[in-house]
């Protein structure tokens, strides 16, 4: 049996929404991990599970490397460590340093 459609579109709560704007501005400006960007959006007065949605965090761990080496010099292990250090996975580093060419 074939069925066709769109999945429903998820309804959001107007916190969801706010916190999901809230965030969203946030990547707009500036990559962020996953925690950070979670950290940032419960600081602002969000609750967690309004805080927590989908994002490309590779991308975002992508965007964090380059910002970081358009304003300083960091061997592979440096940045490595900062990216760590502000909450990326592994996997979301690794394919970070190869976005900037490490």
């Amino acid at each position: 049996m074939l069925i066709t459609g769109e999945a429903p579109k998820p309804v959001y709560t107007l916190a969801q929404q706010n916190a999901i704007h809230q965030a969203q501005s946030y990547l707009d400006y500036s990559g962020f991990s996953r925690v950070g960007l979670i950290d940032q959006v419960e600081y602002e007065g969000h609750a967690t599970e309004e805080a927590t949605f989908g994002a490309d965090w590779n991308a975002e761990a992508a965007e964090k490397a380059a910002s970081h080496l358009g304003y300083s010099s960091f061997s592979r292990q440096g940045l490595y460590d900062q990216l760590a250090f502000e909450g990326f996975t592994d996997a979301e580093i690794q394919f970070g340093l190869a976005a900037v060419g490490y």
